[in-house]
């Protein structure tokens, strides 16, 4: 009998809650040990930094596949507990993954070791060793599609759509503890620079086609000028970046836009960067943050590289920084608000 959709799609992956169990105690103790473990002990040390330092505005940046992985409720907890004061990530993240989810679909357990040619026929696509319904996934598209659609003709940030997008979900009664709806409902923006490098690139091309002539666009300089300016307006800046690629490069690049624009901002003061790329073939994802202060981008001294996989490292980073409770002491910046309002306050 030939394999069904349902043979493939019968086990989702589930996400992981690093409220669970509390890490303080084995991270503190891979920092008396070695190699990786120690650096991710300083990376989370200095990330329990930032938050401890209430001049610090942290920036979270996401690469790679980390919602179809089981880390979407790891980086909720982050936005909802205070933790990321603003995000920078890759369009498959926050659409077709996050928001996919958020729209009742699922990820599901799957291998690298199946025929693909198999998957497909049956509308199933691969992300490694997890699979995804081909056929959820173009709803999620035509939903991007409807929401451009209700929205005024105009150019928006990527951070402005996809603050609709959390509208949206609030509107319905879905997708409770996505990071789309927690972002909306604590007014931390969301910025992807190659918005359309994912489902929504598919939902918007649709609504643009039928609407060529007075439609949505997305203005990718737009999302750099705001996060340009809370940069400014911050001053006192701390990045944790998962993975590398655009999301890095995006957030770094904002010192150097402030220096364009004949403004005066520091250095981030904080950086922490977890990812697997090799530094060998000068390529941004593995470049490391010592050399990225060479370009004037991250301070020394609070700066911590861990070359570690992500789904490994970020849990128990997220573990640390949650049981240890430093963010209770923080204040909610509340920077989508700030930029909806068309200014971002200073602060004092």
């Amino acid at each position: 009998m030939d394999p069904t959709k349902h043979d493939y799609l019968r086990t989702p992956v589930e996400q992981l809650d690093p409220r669970a169990f509390d890490l303080v105690p084995l991270l503190d103790a891979m920092g008396r040990t070695a190699f990786q473990a120690r650096n991710l002990a300083r990376a989370a040390h200095t990330y329990d930094r930032m938050l401890s330092d209430p001049d610090c505005t942290i920036i979270l940046c996401l690469a790679g596949s980390l919602v179809s992985a089981g880390l979407g409720r790891t980086i909720s907890v982050l936005l909802e507990h205070g933790m990321a004061d603003a995000v920078v990530a890759t369009g498959a993240n926050i659409v077709d993954q996050d928001f996919f989810e958020a729209l009742g679909f699922h990820h599901y357990l799957g291998s690298p070791d199946v025929d693909d040619n198999v998957l497909r026929e049956l509308h199933i696509d691969r992300i490694y060793d997890t699979f995804i319904d081909e056929d959820e996934l173009r709803v999620c598209d035509r939903t991007v599609t409807e929401i451009a659609d209700a929205l005024p003709p105009r150019a928006y940030s990527s951070r402005e759509f996809i603050r609709e997008m959390g509208r949206w979900l609030v509107a319905r009664g879905m997708g409770e503890g996505s990071i789309t709806r927690l972002a909306y409902e604590n007014g931390v923006p969301i910025f992807c620079p190659a918005f359309s490098d994912s489902s929504a690139g598919f939902g918007l091309i649709l609504h643009q086609w039928h609407h060529p002539d007075r439609h949505v666009a997305i203005d990718s300089v737009k999302d750099f000028l705001e996060l340009t300016k809370i940069k400014i307006a911050a001053r006192e800046t701390g990045l944790v970046m998962v993975g590398g690629g655009v999301p890095k490069n995006f957030a770094q690049d904002v010192v150097v836009a402030a220096d364009v624009l004949g403004v005066d901002a520091p250095m981030h003061k904080y950086a922490i960067q977890i990812t697997v790329a090799d530094v060998r073939d000068g390529g941004l994802s593995g470049s490391t943050l010592k050399e990225a202060s060479s370009w004037g981008k991250v301070a020394q001294g609070f700066d911590q590289m861990v070359f570690s996989e992500a789904t490994l490292a970020l849990p128990l980073l997220a573990s640390y920084v949650y049981h240890k409770g430093s963010w209770r002491g923080r204040t909610a910046r509340r920077l989508s608000d700030a930029l909806d309002a068309a200014s971002v306050p200073t602060r004092g």
